[in-house]
C-alpha cells in the first residue's frame, strides 16, 4: 500500500478524527450510521499559514500532532491511501487539548 504524502495549502491543516469509546446506552449499542461523529482529532500535517494582502505569511496557531476540538460541521471529508480525513481551515478550529 503507497503511502501518500499531503501538506495542505495555506491555512488549511490535516485532521484525523478520535473516536471516543463505544456508545452504549441502557445496554443497546448504537449503529454507526446513528453516531454522532467525534468533533475531537488530531492535527496531521498543516499549510504555511495565511498571508495578508503584502504577502507577510502568519504561521497557524496549530501544529501536526496538537490534539484538537472543531465544530460540528467543520471541515470537508477526504480519503488518503483509504483512511477518511478531514481538511478545515485553521479558524474552524474551536481549541487545543492539552493533557
Amino acid at each position: 500500500m503507497a503511502t501518500t504524502s499531503f501538506t495542505p495549502l495555506h491555512d488549511r491543516i490535516l485532521v484525523r478524527r478520535i473516536e471516543e469509546g463505544e456508545s452504549i446506552r441502557g445496554g443497546i449499542i448504537i449503529p454507526d450510521s446513528a453516531k454522532e461523529k467525534p468533533q475531537q482529532g488530531e492535527v496531521i500535517s498543516v499549510g504555511k499559514g495565511k498571508s495578508n494582502d503584502e504577502g507577510k505569511v502568519f504561521p497557524l496557531d496549530v501544529k501536526a500532532g496538537d490534539q484538537i476540538l472543531f465544530g460540528k460541521y467543520s471541515g470537508t471529508e477526504i480519503k488518503i491511501d483509504g483512511e477518511e480525513l478531514l481538511i478545515m481551515r485553521e479558524e474552524e478550529v474551536l481549541g487545543i487539548l492539552k493533557k
